[in-house]
């Protein structure tokens, strides 16, 4: 088993015609990611790396019973394209892009709650089931099928997350991007309720960073889960007031600090690692 995705994943690619939708498309399809469709209005019956292009989303679930989309479109795009999306019954969607607005997410998060579809992004390098499917920027050299399932808010922390379980003989069941921007579609509870429920992943690294509180409110979720989570968070030494990387990754006074999100994190009986070697020490402490 795995979450979000899998072999049997129907994905589209919105923004297929695009350099990166292109060049993104090549790649997960190269993965073996089942790419069924892509849409660009305007460009209905033409095709990239042989998928074939729609104007819509609703003829590409018509068609093609896609279930699953990634969007490589420009941030002002994002908000039309995730509504079209859920709309046409779309219930997995990535957002590649970055600096979505706010109000835009807004009621991306509505629309999605209404018709049942979880989000990943903005700012996402995407998601990763390994073996199985690869859905956005994930380069997949690190990642190796295995027992261990990770949540990150960052693309390059996933991909160290995924190299240091596969060095170790842990592997990953998937391997999910929240995203940097400062409002997200999905959050680190919905992440974590998924890989309890999945019964072959035995344990869950959260990678976590500075700014927001999306550690913190998963504090709860943690103490009630049959599945022991591993938190890591970057950003010990962040200063104050300096945005480090993501969008969203910034310390407004006492809000969102790395000690803060620690000290929550812990109380909700995460086992805490201080460095990237200390995670495969504790999941042999723990005999997963």
């Amino acid at each position: 088993m795995a979450i979000l995705i899998d072999e049997r994943s129907r994905v589209i690619v919105q923004g297929i015609t695009g350099s990166a939708g292109a060049f993104h498309a090549g790649e997960m399809k190269s993965y073996g990611t089942s790419i069924v469709a892509g849409t660009s209005p305007g460009k209905g019956g033409s095709a990239v790396h042989d998928i074939p292009v729609y104007d819509t989303v609703a003829e590409c679930v018509r068609h093609h019973q896609a279930d699953t989309s990634v969007i490589f479109l420009p941030a002002a795009a994002v908000k039309d394209a995730v509504v079209e999306a859920v709309h046409a019954g779309i219930r997995t969607v990535v957002v590649v892009p970055e600096h979505i607005p706010i109000a835009d997410m807004m009621l991306i998060r509505r629309e999605a709650k209404k018709y049942g579809a979880l989000i990943l992004g903005g700012n996402t390098a995407g998601v990763i089931s390994p073996g199985r499917a690869n859905i956005g920027i994930i380069p997949p050299l690190a990642f190796r099928p295995g027992r261990v399932g990770t949540v990150s808010r960052s693309g390059s922390i996933t991909y160290y997350l995924a190299d240091t379980l596969s060095r170790t003989g842990y592997g990953e069941t998937t391997c999910v991007g929240l995203g940097g921007d400062p409002v997200l579609g999905s959050t680190f509870n919905d992440i974590l309720m998924l890989f309890d429920g999945d019964a072959e992943t035995k344990a869950v690294v959260l990678a976590g960073e500075i700014g927001g509180v999306y550690e913190e409110i998963a504090a709860p979720t943690i103490s009630k889960m049959s599945k022991p989570v591993i938190a890591i968070i970057g950003g010990v030494f962040a200063p104050p007031g300096k945005r480090m990387g993501h969008a969203g990754a910034i310390v407004e006074g006492e809000m969102g600090t790395a000690a803060s999100k620690i000290k929550a994190l812990e109380g909700g009986g995460a086992h805490i690692a201080k460095t990237f070697k200390d995670i495969p020490e504790i999941l042999s402490r723990l005999n997963v």
